[in-house]
C-alpha cells in the first residue's frame, strides 16, 4: 500500500510538472500581438492578392478589436468578480493573498509589480483587524526558476510594517494557481484557522481561481482588487480611440478565460 501511495505521488508530482511546463510554453501563443504580426508576416509571403487582401484586413480586425477601449471595458466588467463591501461584521481568520504581486530585481531582490494592489489589500485587511492572519502563496513560477522565492521576500515586507511573525503564514513552493490551492489547503488546516477565508488576489484572475479553490474543497470569500481597466461602468468619447496598452491587458484576460476552460474540463 505504501509502495502503491509512494507511485500516486509520484504520478502527482509528474503529471503536475507536465501542466505547467506545456502551459508556460502555450502562453507564448496567446497574445493577440503575436496573432497580428503572424496575419501580417503571412499576407507578406503569399502571393495570391485575393489571400494577401483578407489576411491584411484580419490583422487590421483584429488590432482594432484589441486596442478598442470600449470593448475592453465591458469585456473586463462582464468579467471580473464585482468590489466586496469594505466593512466586514464578523473577522475572518485568514486572508490567502495569491502571489504574483511581486518580482525580481536585478540585484536580486524584490520588488512590487503592477499586481502591488494585492499586497495592499492584505495588508489592509491584517491591519484593520478584518482577519486574524495573513497566507501569501507564491514560490517561484519561472520556466527555468532560480532561487528568489516571492512569498518569502513578501514576508520580510510585511514584517516592516509591524505585522506579528505570528500572524504570518507562508507557502513558497507553489508555481501557479492549482499549487497555490493545493499546497494552501495543509497549512490552513494545520493552523486551525477555520473557514471561510477571504481570497485576495486580481478581479480578473478572481473567477478562474475561486473554481480552484473550490474544487480544492477550500472555503472561500472573494476579495478581488487589481481592476485593470476599471469596472466597465463609465463609457465616454474617449474610448474609441484605440489605445496600444491594451493589448497587453488582453494577455491576463485571454489567459484566464482558456485557464478557466482547461480547468472545467480537467
Amino acid at each position: 500500500m505504501y509502495y502503491l501511495s509512494k507511485q500516486k505521488i509520484t504520478l502527482a508530482k509528474s503529471s503536475g510538472n507536465m501542466f505547467f511546463y506545456t502551459s508556460k510554453i502555450l502562453e507564448f501563443f496567446i497574445h493577440p500581438i503575436i496573432w497580428i504580426l503572424g496575419l501580417s508576416v503571412a499576407a507578406l509571403l503569399v502571393k495570391k492578392p485575393v489571400i494577401k487582401k483578407r489576411l491584411l484586413l484580419a490583422s487590421v480586425v483584429v488590432l482594432f478589436i484589441f486596442t478598442n477601449p470600449f470593448l475592453m471595458s465591458k469585456f473586463s466588467g462582464l468579467w471580473d468578480i464585482k468590489p466586496v463591501p469594505e466593512k466586514t461584521a464578523i473577522p475572518y481568520s485568514c486572508a490567502i493573498v495569491l502571489g504574483g504581486f511581486s518580482s525580481e530585481g536585478n540585484n536580486g531582490e524584490g520588488f512590487f509589480n503592477t499586481a502591488a494592489d494585492r499586497f495592499i489589500q492584505g495588508l489592509k485587511l491584517i491591519s484593520t483587524g478584518q482577519v486574524s492572519h495573513i497566507l501569501i502563496t507564491g514560490g517561484n513560477g519561472q520556466l527555468i526558476p532560480d532561487s528568489f522565492i516571492e512569498s518569502d521576500w513578501v514576508k520580510t515586507q510585511l514584517k516592516l510594517f509591524k505585522v506579528p511573525d505570528s500572524c504570518i503564514l507562508i507557502e513558497n513552493r507553489s508555481r501557479n494557481t492549482i499549487e497555490n490551492a493545493a499546497f494552501t489547503k495543509p497549512i490552513l488546516q494545520k493552523a486551525g484557522l477555520q473557514p471561510p477565508y477571504l481570497l485576495v488576489t486580481s478581479a480578473f484572475h478572481m473567477r478562474r481561481s475561486l473554481g480552484i479553490f473550490k474544487t480544492t474543497g477550500i472555503k472561500v470569500i472573494p476579495y478581488p482588487c487589481n481592476y485593470l481597466p476599471g469596472t466597465g461602468s463609465n463609457t465616454s468619447i474617449g474610448d474609441l480611440v484605440p489605445d496600444g496598452s491594451l493589448l497587453g491587458t488582453w494577455d491576463y484576460y485571454i489567459k484566464e478565460v482558456i485557464g478557466t476552460l482547461v480547468n472545467k474540463f480537467r
